[in-house]
């Protein structure tokens, strides 16, 4: 092993997590080690701290950062979004880290597949069926129950998912599902999950979401959100979070109960985990459950113990470093995705300094640069920022928040204007 521990972060170029990741890894003290689909433009003059892999070929690339550790000893391997936690699971375990089972992994990343282990456990599950892409949607559509979900069964944040309330909406919500996971950029990073959509009951209710490590199978509950926005359709845009929860103690044991044992029906057992849950008068249920944190810059909320952020502490546990506490700091806090209003190319975002003046906001993170095409849901995937706040109670927060939102403009023109 190297005298410092040295970490192997696995990010697609795309992430907007690597900055707050590395920044953790320099505050730990640790070597990194960057892999991303892409070769770097100055390797050769930094040899042993980048390497490109081609995350569509999950068994070349564990074969390449074995190779890789022979000579760069590792110390731990973590997938940073998405696309990267399959291959984090397969290289650890060649490497003989500690890790999740591959396999269940690769469960979070199918949401059909995740649909099956959950039901086969007697976890809280919606009807649902998965059908090839090329099956005739007004054949599919007297089927299935109203309403419905339809889903690509990979992407994540929202992106591709529809409510149809009748047959007529089904078969326009396919097609446009259908356009996009044929689009090259999907159906590359798809692979045969391309080929299919899921279809599901629509479950009615408030969610939330839950943020969390496994330590040896066992969960550390870290935050649970409320989402204070009703998530109705017929898209499912994500804004508001706020934490901590202001559901009762006892609706708030359950829901960790129900992602603990779903983490147990999947046989996962290190590292992060991101739930997404619907609550209704028959409990809650799981909608997705990821092996990383948080999307987006969301972690920026959460702060542990005197200070230390989520990726400082899923690092810690990942290079096997002393966690001392794993309490989320005292303050309510908060983050706004700020939502993309049109198709268009984003010309000016007025209200900056109002929005930033409003008593409780903490920062304002633009990601889209001016100039810049922006495409809303369900086709994007990105938003065009992030308000955070923090606040003496979550109600304070959420006001904050919404305030703040109120005061900004962005001019988007069309994109063929």
């Amino acid at each position: 092993m190297p005298s410092r521990p040295r970490l192997l972060l696995l990010m697609t170029t795309r992430t907007y997590k690597s900055h707050d990741f590395l920044e953790a890894a320099r505050r730990l003290g640790a070597e990194v080690v960057v892999g991303t689909e892409r070769e770097q433009a100055l390797a050769a003059l930094t040899p042993g701290t980048t390497l490109a892999l081609d995350f569509l070929q999950p068994q070349a690339a564990t074969a390449a950062i074995v190779a890789f550790a022979r000579q760069f000893p590792l110390t731990a391997v973590v997938g940073v979004d998405d696309d990267t936690v399959p291959l984090a699971a397969m290289a650890a375990a060649a490497l003989g880290l500690p890790h999740n089972p591959a396999e269940a992994v690769l469960a979070t990343r199918n949401k059909y597949q995740l649909r099956q282990r959950l039901a086969a456990a007697g976890l809280p599950t919606p009807h649902f069926a998965c059908f090839p892409l090329t099956a005739d949607p007004a054949a599919v559509a007297v089927q299935v129950p109203y309403p419905c979900v339809l889903k690509p069964l990979f992407l994540s944040a929202s992106r591709g998912v529809m409510r149809a309330d009748t047959p007529e909406q089904f078969v326009a919500a396919w097609q446009r599902l259908a356009a996009l996971l044929r689009t090259p950029e999907v159906a590359s990073r798809g692979g045969a999950l391309a080929e299919q959509i899921l279809v599901e009951a629509y479950l009615p209710g408030q969610e939330v979401a839950l943020e969390g490590l496994l330590v040896r199978g066992n969960l550390q509950v870290l935050a649970l959100f409320d989402k204070p926005d009703p998530l109705e359709g017929p898209f499912f845009e994500e804004t508001l979070y706020v934490t901590p929860s202001r559901l009762p103690a006892a609706t708030q044991e359950a829901i960790a109960a129900c992602v603990a044992a779903c983490t147990r029906a999947l046989g996962l057992r290190e590292g992060p985990v991101h739930a997404e849950l619907r609550l209704n008068a028959q409990g809650p249920w799981p909608l997705e459950l990821a092996a990383r944190t948080i999307g987006g810059l969301c972690a920026r909320t959460l702060r542990f113990g005197t200070g230390m952020s989520l990726e400082e502490l899923v690092l810690r546990h990942a290079l096997g470093l002393e966690v001392t506490s794993y309490a989320r700091e005292g303050q309510a806090a908060g983050v706004m995705m700020l939502p993309i209003p049109q198709r268009g190319t984003l010309r000016a975002v007025h209200g900056q300094e109002a929005a930033k003046q409003v008593p409780g906001i903490e920062a304002l993170h633009l990601t889209v640069p001016l100039g810049h095409e922006v495409v809303p849901l369900p086709e994007g995937d990105r938003y065009l920022g992030f308000l955070f706040a923090r606040a003496a109670t979550p109600a304070h927060v959420e006001a904050a928040l919404r305030e703040a939102y109120k005061r900004l403009t962005f001019v988007i023109t069309p994109t063929d204007a």
